[in-house]
C-alpha cells in the first residue's frame, strides 16, 4: 500500500489530468485487450516471407478489430468490403458507405449470425 501512495504522490500532476477530462479511462485495460490479439499472432508473424505480407496481416487485424470497436461480424463485414471493394475503390463516397460506421455497412454486418451472405453475381450497388 505504501508504494501504491508514494506512486500516487510522486506522479500526481500527470494523474490529475484523468480528472480534468471526462472521455480519460482510468485504466489501459481496454487497450491491453486490443494489443493481445496483436501478441497472440506474434508467433505467426515469424512466418512471412515478406513485408508485404505482414503489412497485409496488419491491414486486415486493423480492420477486424475496428469491425469488433463497432459492433460488427468481422466476417461479415470483411466479406462485405471484399464485395464492395473493387468496383468503388477509386470513388470516395463508395469508401464512405464502406466504413465500419456507415448505415449501409450497420444494416449489412451488424448480425451475429452469417444467415445469409450475398453472392457476388446478385450485390446491386452500394447507396451513393
Amino acid at each position: 500500500m505504501e508504494k501504491a501512495v508514494k506512486y500516487a504522490l510522486n506522479h500526481k500532476e500527470s494523474l490529475m489530468n484523468y480528472l480534468l477530462d471526462g472521455r480519460c479511462e482510468i485504466s489501459n485495460n481496454s487497450a491491453e485487450r486490443k494489443a493481445k490479439v496483436y501478441a497472440t499472432g506474434r508467433k505467426n508473424f515469424l512466418f512471412h516471407d515478406s513485408v508485404d505480407g505482414a503489412k497485409a496481416t496488419a491491414i486486415v487485424m486493423s480492420l477486424v478489430e475496428t469491425a469488433k470497436a463497432n459492433n460488427l461480424n468481422a466476417y461479415k463485414y470483411l466479406y462485405t468490403l471484399l464485395l464492395y471493394m473493387p468496383d468503388y475503390k477509386n470513388e470516395p463516397a463508395g469508401i464512405e458507405q464502406l466504413l465500419p460506421w456507415s448505415t449501409f455497412v450497420q444494416d449489412k454486418c451488424s448480425e451475429i449470425i452469417d444467415d445469409s451472405l450475398e453472392l457476388p453475381e446478385n450485390r446491386g450497388n452500394l447507396p451513393i
